[in-house]
């Protein structure tokens, strides 16, 4: 087993240096001082590999750091001045969604279609001895987390020493409940997949920031017994994940739900499982004329896969805002504390609605079931019609991301006149206009990185570095947000004023770059 890790670990580092070179020969200007034969050169592949190594331990921390980051947050956002009473409560649920998404010999990647199916590895040791690394970096990683943030908080020292524990025994129960799962129903897919996963994470979300709004909370003692109970469950999991045999069958299930291989790449998963979504079935007509015509043919045509997740987000965010209501209502004394999320916190809503943007999934489904076959069209390539058709995609994009928008726009003011009121009634405008300004920024936002930096080849293959770079600066960008500390009405104002403007110059740009950014990459 510890040689096929090996492997495994050789053949993962070669691919992640390989597609490093592979990225810099998509950036502009670095491309053309990138040469092919980097591939081959031992002294690239040896700084590669250096890299690399770096790489694998600073992933083994920044991840885990931004989780805590992000849950102490959370838990500030909701009991000012009581974090320590409270963190462990929050660290405890969030750690139980955490393993209903991380299930790692579930998910799919081109390390374990390499290893497992063109390598032809003992899919077993290969799977066992990858999930055993998984877990120690798990353990490590979080340890000196832990115990720095017990110290820091006054938080007993053992609790900090067991969390790491605690985090490791949940992710192999789950895994042990994924295989028996597996077992009985030979099913080789993760027991909590799709609406039951998000039905457990409403529950457990409530579960972590409701109770504790009642002074009910998971005591020091109550985590003891609950890491003993995980203990004995983790215990039975190691067997049954050590008896079973199908690991060929998850990977065949994981990395494609098909039986051809030979053309595996993520690219293929997704353009197979949008294209599913169609419904060829139906016969749709429209009353429109000209672009908007093809355009509402295409929605209606991929309504599932357009808005099957904003009306999941819609019904997520209308039960939280019921929630907020009800509590606001019948626990008076809740009122100060959350008076303070539409007044203090109106930056972290950029995050928010980051992360509720439809702008890639409508990008994927244009470019995978319209544009690809389009573009090789010449009319299709036309000033007039590129930009017809954008002016209807960004309508439906716009109209996508308000559905969620609007009951946040809308239940923000109505928490804040709920539990107080403020001051400035200019707030209750500023809150309404604001996020909806951040969701019309968003949808043209992801459209006009679509246009103007096309990322996709023939293939669907997403192929440009550029694009993948924006990506990850308007991640960051988002990120770096929730840190800036102002009144609503100002920061309110500034996202107003940076949206219309953004919003501008970008059509602008559209207008005169599109007719010649907007085709599909070599």
């Amino acid at each position: 087993m510890l040689d096929t890790f090996k492997i495994a670990f050789k053949l993962k580092t070669t691919y992640k240096v390989n597609a490093i070179i592979f990225s810099l020969k998509r950036i502009p200007l670095i491309k053309k001082i990138v040469p092919d034969d980097w591939y081959n050169d031992v002294n690239i592949k040896t700084l590669g590999n250096v890299f690399n190594i770096f790489r694998e331990i600073g992933t083994l921390f920044i991840g885990k750091i931004i989780y805590l980051f992000f849950m102490f947050m959370i838990t500030s956002l909701f009991f000012e001045n009581e974090e320590a009473n409270y963190i462990l409560h929050i660290f405890i649920f969030s750690t139980f969604i955490g393993t209903i998404y991380k299930n790692y010999l579930f998910e799919s990647s081109n390390d374990n279609y390499y290893g497992v199916i063109l390598m032809r590895m003992n899919a077993k040791e290969y799977g066992i001895s990858n999930y055993i690394y998984y877990i120690l970096r798990t353990f490590i990683g979080f340890m000196p987390l832990t115990i720095i943030g017990a110290i820091l908080l006054n938080i007993p020292l053992y609790i900090g020493l067991l969390l790491p524990l605690f985090v490791v025994l949940s992710k192999i129960t789950m895994m042990g409940i994924n295989i028996v799962y597996a077992n009985k129903t030979n099913k080789y897919e993760p027991l909590f997949n799709g609406v039951p996963s998000i039905v457990a994470t409403v529950i457990l979300c409530i579960l972590a920031i409701v109770l504790p709004l009642f002074n009910i909370k998971i005591s020091n003692n109550l985590f003891l017994i609950i890491l003993f109970i995980l203990t004995l469950t983790s215990i039975y999991s190691i067997k049954k994940i050590f008896e079973f045999k199908d690991y060929l069958k998850i990977y065949k299930t994981t990395l494609k739900n098909v039986n051809d291989f030979d053309k595996f790449n993520n690219e293929a998963v997704l353009r197979e499982n949008t294209q599913k979504q169609i419904e060829y079935k139906v016969k749709y007509d429209s009353n429109k004329n000209g672009y908007a015509y093809f355009h509402d043919l295409f929605v209606k045509r991929h309504r599932k896969v357009l808005t099957k997740a904003v009306n999941i987000q819609s019904l997520i965010l209308l039960g939280i805002l019921v929630l907020a209501i009800l509590l606001v209502v019948f626990v008076p004394e809740s009122h100060d504390e959350i008076n303070r999320v539409p007044l203090k916190y109106l930056p972290y809503f950029v995050f928010i609605m980051y992360y509720l943007n439809r702008g890639t999934v409508l990008t994927q489904s244009l470019f995978i079931n319209c544009d690809h076959s389009m573009l090789t069209y010449r009319f299709f390539r036309r000033p007039s019609v590129i930009l017809g058709l954008f002016k209807e995609r960004l309508k439906t994009l716009i109209k996508l991301n308000l559905e969620p928008a609007l009951i946040i726009a809308v239940g923000l003011p109505i928490i804040l006149y709920l539990t107080g009121g403020t001051s400035n009634n200019l707030n209750y405008i500023v809150l309404f206009v604001s996020i909806i300004s951040m969701s019309i920024f968003f949808s043209i936002h992801y459209l006009v990185m679509y246009y103007l930096l096309q990322p996709y080849n023939a293939n669907t293959e997403l192929k440009s570095g550029t694009y993948k770079i924006v990506q990850a600066l308007t991640y960051l960008v988002c990120y770096y947000m929730i840190q800036i500390q102002v009144p609503t009405l100002i920061y309110g104002v500034c996202t107003i004023i940076f949206s219309v403007v953004y919003s501008i110059i970008s059509l602008i740009l559209v207008y005169k770059l599109a007719p010649k950014t907007f085709k599909i990459r070599n």
